[in-house]
């Protein structure tokens, strides 16, 4: 059967550039899967977007549907048919149904059954409501109207190529007619350029100044602004999101060096950077020390003539961008940080929960004893988290919301507070997200672990919980954030014991009754994930969970053990030993015995096991002491053959009862010492 190229170009007005991307690629997907749906196979198909188009180009797409039957099944021949032979009313009806004389019906088997044939039809019938269907299921949160047209999209249309091989597909979509006309770029080729067929597309909308290819045009910004970074001796700052919105601005891409006045770099860089790439949408350059370069890379939409002069223009606009941040920044260093502390005791952090201030002098209490535990220092820590919001109050960020906790570092920095007090207003908000980096001082992991517990306890203490689709204070994220900072920066530190003192300082603001119990359990749960995401099965993390660790590193370091201990022979038999012993001891938990006595022993292997449980705890009370959970679990896998004579051997359950107490006396010795680092039962 023959096949055909299809191009179908909708022109727009300029796309919004955050989701030119999408737009294109849920185009694509829609169009693949109304040709699916019609059985219209084809090979390779292709997207294109840029600022004023979306497009797509299937190759080889196959000229018309296949031929295809369907059979019809209807009542049953006794039912269609009456006792002289007559067709009935259901036979008569689903004729009617076929379109056909009830002559035409098989009736050969136990039903009345038709074959309907079924043309296939051409492909250039079908692609206008394929199209329109794409295009109306795109991701478009608001649609717009323009003019007195009744028609909606996410911007104006204003043209309509649809070519099917060398024809034209005749239809009329979004207010625009069909045609083989696309548009060249909007300065240097304002015209239009007639496509003969779709082959032709990428090459001749090239020559009109416009490269329709999403993916090129990214590569050929982020290589060029490499080139240009690399002659200013410097690194350019591309961070994907920006490559990928620029690339959405231009047609075609031509980035140009740009610089500013040195004396803006007194300024805290990242507000600088902030500046430059959010409204501006440009690159900024940095030395080889990860210091600002006084220059930045712009990408016009145009080959100038007089480059410039597009410099000079994006010179002069970005001028009162920086001028406003170095202002805002001399304006907050007219009084210490400290200072503004006042400010937010004017400043509600949650209506029931008190001011931001309060929040900050609960923190400063909680991270001085976080320090206090983990080595560091409380007076530091104490310091560190009274200052903690002091930044949010500033013009910085009251302009720049993302400078929060940088702004905070560099005005403690001139204020001469301590190297460790100073970067802890910033890692007190790390990690920002899944992987990112983690606080580097002990003073800064003391606040940002006291801020996220003291917002888990505070939030939750007043009964808003996070349900499955809202968690508006990033309770989920915070309770993360304190599980990789106390266990990537291997910090021993009982999480009871915060949990207890964050509820205290909120007294009579909350509500504590098993609040402590529902917040350990809201942080060990998210535990279970991040175990999962590693490879280790969820039994294993249920194996500690079952014993009450109540330090994250402790619970870290016995599930490293268990899934080493998994991987030992003897671990399945023991694992379903530990099991059996549990069942045993839990339906005779009235009749156990404190102490083991060695004269009700009737049989050598009970002997056998008694002497070795008396060396492994020899052996493993130093290990545990000191938490090699997994030297421990070594060392009591050998345990497995004296604990398979003794089952083989002995009856646990004697009729005689001091026999049978003593015998679950010896066994719950046996559980206890593997109880010591997890319920490995649970394994079984």
């Amino acid at each position: 059967m023959s096949a055909r190229d299809f191009l179908v170009e909708l022109g727009t007005e300029e796309l919004p550039p955050k989701a030119l991307n999408t737009l294109a690629n849920a185009f694509r997907d829609g169009i693949s899967r109304g040709l699916k749906a019609a059985g219209l196979s084809h090979a390779k198909v292709h997207v294109y977007a840029a600022p004023r188009r979306l497009a797509v180009m299937v190759e080889q797409l196959l000229e018309r549907q296949a031929d295809r039957s369907q059979a019809l099944d209807g009542p049953p021949i006794q039912a269609a048919f009456d006792e002289q032979g007559e067709p009935t009313k259901a036979a008569l009806g689903f004729a009617r149904k076929c379109g056909v004389d009830i002559s035409e019906i098989d009736r050969s088997g136990a039903k009345l059954r038709f074959e309907q044939h079924i043309p296939g039809q051409a492909t250039a019938e079908l692609l206008p409501a394929i199209v329109e269907e794409s295009l109306n299921a795109l991701p478009i949160p608001k649609r717009m109207r323009w003019g007195a047209r009744k028609e909606e999209f996410v911007r104006p249309t204003q043209w309509l190529v649809m070519l099917f091989g060398q024809d034209v597909v005749d239809c009329t979509i979004l207010a625009q007619t069909a045609g083989r006309a696309s548009r060249g770029h909007r300065f240097h080729h304002n015209a239009d350029v007639v496509l003969n067929q779709p082959s032709d597309y990428v090459e001749a909308l090239r020559q009109a100044y416009v490269l329709v290819d999403f993916n090129e045009r990214r590569t050929l910004i982020k290589k060029r602004v490499d080139e240009l970074a690399a002659e200013q001796q410097g690194t350019a700052i591309v961070p994907p999101a920006l490559l990928d919105e620029v690339t959405a601005l231009v047609e075609w891409p031509v980035p140009l060096v740009c610089s500013f006045e040195e004396h803006f770099l007194d300024v805290p860089q990242e507000a600088l950077i902030i500046t430059m790439q959010d409204n501006q949408k440009y690159f900024c350059l940095l030395d080889s020390n990860g210091a600002l370069l006084p220059r930045f890379i712009t990408v016009a939409n145009i080959e100038s003539r007089d480059p410039q002069q597009v410099i000079s223009g994006n010179e002069k606009v970005v001028r009162p961008r920086l001028t406003d941040a170095e202002f805002f920044y001399l304006q907050d260093q007219k009084q210490p940080l400290a200072d503004f502390n006042e400010r937010l005791k004017n400043v509600v952090f949650q209506a029931q929960l008190g001011s931001v201030y309060d929040k900050a002098v609960r923190v400063a209490n909680l991270a001085a004893v976080i320090a206090e535990r983990v080595g560091g220092n409380p007076v530091h820590a104490a310091r560190a988290g009274l200052l903690s919001k002091c930044d949010l109050a500033t013009e910085m960020v009251g302009e720049f919301p993302e400078m929060q906790g940088i702004a905070g570092f560099y005005y403690a920095k001139n204020d001469g507070e301590a190297g460790d007090i100073a970067l802890a207003l910033n890692e007190q908000y790390m990690p920002r997200g899944a992987g990112a980096e983690l606080p580097t001082t002990l003073t800064g992991a003391a606040v940002a672990v006291a801020d996220k517990l003291d917002t888990l306890v505070g939030i939750f203490g007043i009964g808003m919980l996070p349900t499955g689709s809202k968690d508006p204070y990033a309770l989920r994220r915070a309770a993360l954030g304190i599980l990789r900072i106390l266990i990537e920066k291997q910090l021993d530190v009982s999480l009871t014991e915060l949990v207890d003192l964050a509820i205290a300082q909120y007294a009579d603001k909350i509500n504590a009754k098993d609040l402590a119990a529902q917040v350990q359990d809201f942080i060990f749960d998210r535990l279970r994930a991040r175990y999962e995401d590693a490879g280790i099965d969820v039994a294993v993390y249920q194996a500690v969970r079952a014993v009450h660790p109540t330090s994250p590193l402790d619970f870290d370091q016995r599930v490293q053990a268990v899934q080493h201990f998994r991987a030992l022979p003897e671990a399945q038999a023991l694992a379903a030993v530990n099991k059996r012993v549990s069942n045993l001891l839990g339906k005779s938990a009235t009749q156990q015995t404190a102490t083991i006595q060695a004269h009700y022993f009737d049989s050598p292997t009970e002997f056998a096991l008694y002497a070795a449980l008396q060396q492994a705890l020899q052996a493993v009370q130093p290990l545990a002491a000191n938490r090699q959970y997994s030297e421990t679990l070594t060392r009591l896998a050998s345990l497995h053959e004296p604990v398979d004579a003794f089952f083989a051997a002995v009856m646990v359950n004697a009729d005689d009862p001091l026999v049978r107490a003593n015998r679950h006396a010896l066994l719950a010795q046996l559980r206890g010492l593997f109880l010591g680092v997890a319920d490995i039962s649970v394994l079984d």
